[in-house]
């Protein structure tokens, strides 16, 4: 099943349900949209720091660095955000309308010659916080996958 709503694509199944939003290049609007979908994953059981922290920080972090770097804070840029919604997993793309990144590109900002530098510590916290990152496409998507409970390779 799909419809529309203001700004919004949804399509449901009985698994779990897909949609999309679009956000102008607006740092305010970051919390609300992280709250919008907080609330979605509440309503398939995802509770406690995976959903409070490691989701709300990490999906966080994408959305500004696409609308900050991606987008160069232009709001009649936008950002998409395409979410797959699943018992066991969410699944976050991230795309802005920029020209795009080499990841690999950017410092560790973990070494010591690093720690100073202004740079890196989104991607990081990112990488840290999600089970999965993919930076696919031309360098201005992201896909992020975080598991409803902890992969047990991860857990400690």
């Amino acid at each position: 099943m799909e419809h529309h709503q203001s700004g919004a694509t949804h399509r449901q199944g009985r698994d779990g349900t897909q949609f999309a939003l679009e956000l102008p290049s607006d740092l305010r609007l970051i919390d609300g949209a992280i709250g919008y979908l907080a609330t979605r994953l509440r309503d398939y059981g995802y509770e406690g720091s995976r959903l409070t922290l490691n989701f709300r920080v990490g999906v966080s972090e994408a959305l500004a660095n696409a609308m900050i770097y991606g987008n160069g804070r232009d709001p009649a840029k936008k950002v998409r955000v395409e979410v797959d919604l699943r018992l066991e997993h969410v699944t976050v793309v991230v795309h802005d309308q920029g020209n795009g990144f080499d990841p690999g590109s950017i410092p560790d900002p973990t070494l010591p010659e690093n720690l100073e530098e202004p740079g890196g510590r989104g991607i990081f916290l990112i990488r840290e916080l999600m089970d999965e990152v993919d930076f696919a496409g031309c360098g201005n998507c992201v896909r992020l996958v975080l598991y409803r409970h902890e992969p047990l390779s991860r857990a400690s």
